[in-house]
């Protein structure tokens, strides 16, 4: 079994995230090996929904810009609604590894169908907790991986981003 590595950041706004994803696309890294994943936290006051047409997505809510900008840049996009957290979007490879979890019926005590998707790709309970929580507080994370050279570059560039915090995980590549 080989294992790849990957970086997990928190930001405290959609335009923290949104910074961070545009140096990481700007220094090269690949887009379809990022993910981001937060809620649209004004979602109480206007429609919510999405759809996709071809290549074209239209979202509807409070943060509709950055989510069709992250849409059309990263690759897979979902809505979730996920009991406790509330609305959850979420682009990138993170969406496939929501859904396997949810296919597979993976069950992790205390946590969502997100969290599962984490766990079900080797990130620790105690770290998709933390990831949980942030989220559930208005915060977005960010999931860069690949081989170990490029978790390293993607580690710089998110550092120097200043996320509220960042850590390293080893993923299986049995969970791909």
């Amino acid at each position: 079994m080989t294992e790849c590595n990957a970086v997990v950041a928190i930001y405290k706004s959609h335009n923290e995230a949104e910074s961070a994803v545009k140096e990481l696309q700007s220094s090269g890294f690949n887009m379809k090996q990022l993910s981001i994943v937060g809620r649209d936290y004004q979602t109480d006051e206007h429609v919510l929904g999405y759809y996709n047409t071809g290549d074209r997505m239209k979202y509807w809510g409070g943060l509709g810009a950055f989510w069709g900008w992250i849409w059309g840049l990263l690759f897979g996009s979902a809505l979730f609604f996920v009991p406790g957290v509330g609305p959850l979007v979420a682009a990138g490879p993170i969406v496939g590894w929501i859904v396997s979890a949810l296919e597979g019926a993976v069950v992790v005590g205390g946590v969502s169908a997100f969290g599962a998707g984490l766990y079900s790709w080797g990130i620790p309970q105690n770290s998709v907790l933390k990831y949980e929580t942030e989220i559930k507080n208005g915060k977005f994370v960010i999931i860069a991986h690949g081989t170990e050279k490029e978790a390293a570059r993607a580690r710089e560039i998110i550092k120097s981003s200043n996320p509220d915090s960042q850590e390293d995980h080893l993923l299986s590549s049995t969970s791909k």
